[in-house]
């Protein structure tokens, strides 16, 4: 990792609410603001079933990285919108599988900057990095991902609970599009979205919730969801409910059986 630059208190908006900030409170965490917590609680108590979802998408991440360290084979690791740490991290999955990973991570709140060190401490054979990056800005993260990865070679792309706040109108499909389009032959997309078929009325609530707290959230249809895969091909079981991807590479997680509303795929670049 380069220098890093002290974060100034300032720096972080502290005045509304941030997605990483509002997951690391779903998941227990002590890295958020009341402004966070208050848009968090709201959110439960609308759907009380979303820090176990926010759970669930944690433990996908370690599910789908066993797999694509594992049986895919692979390497190189992109993991954008990766969010204040919560161990195990996306590198201590891949580097347990295989020692040799590397991992880039990029989030666009100053608060992840501030505890990056947490993501980088992996395996002295392979390697970690972290990008103050956006999202919506894709041609950046290559540029500066390509420090560490080599897209020559597959690479796993990871956009877990992060596209669900970029409407498609302010490049959603497009950061997928440019970024599996450099990738190499053989690299891997992941994704999960809240879904915009399960309880409609509830989930505009949701909505509805997250904008007043200047949040854009977008929940899409399976048919919606489905189509950010265009071009690629889908892996086994296909897209599904988040608990329901390949429980069996599942480790330490205690499931109640409570719905998700959450979908999740994981797709190869033929």
């Amino acid at each position: 990792m380069t220098d890093t630059e002290v974060i100034d208190a300032k720096v972080i908006d502290t005045s509304k609410p941030h997605p990483a900030r509002v997951y690391d409170w779903y998941l227990g965490g002590k890295d958020n603001y009341p402004v966070d917590e208050e848009l968090g609680r709201q959110i439960a108590l609308l759907e009380p079933t979303a820090k176990y979802a926010a759970q669930h998408n944690r433990w996908f991440m370690h599910r789908a990285t066993r797999y694509l360290a594992g049986a895919a084979g692979l390497r190189q690791f992109l993991d954008i919108g990766s969010g204040i740490p919560t161990e195990p991290n996306l590198h201590r999955v891949a580097q347990t599988v295989a020692p040799e990973s590397r991992v880039v991570y990029g989030d666009n709140d100053p608060i992840v900057l501030a505890h990056a060190a947490a993501l980088l401490r992996g395996t002295d054979e392979g390697a970690t990095d972290y990008l103050q990056v956006d999202v919506r800005e894709p041609q950046r993260i290559l540029e500066l991902a390509a420090k560490t990865l080599d897209f020559d070679r597959p690479v796993a792309v990871s956009l877990n609970a992060v596209l669900h706040f970029v409407p498609d109108e302010e490049g959603a499909r497009e950061t997928v599009r440019l970024l599996m389009a450099a990738a190499a032959p053989g690299s891997h997309l992941t994704l999960t979205n809240v879904s915009s078929d399960y309880d409609p009325e509830r989930t505009k609530e949701a909505v509805a919730l997250y904008k007043a707290g200047g949040v854009t959230l977008v929940p899409r249809s399976r048919e919606e969801f489905t189509s950010l895969f265009d071009g690629l091909d889908l892996v086994d079981p296909g897209v599904v409910w988040v608990p329901d991807w390949r429980p069996e590479l599942a480790q330490d997680e205690v499931r109640d059986g409570s719905p998700v509303p959450m979908y999740a795929g994981v797709a190869r670049k033929p």
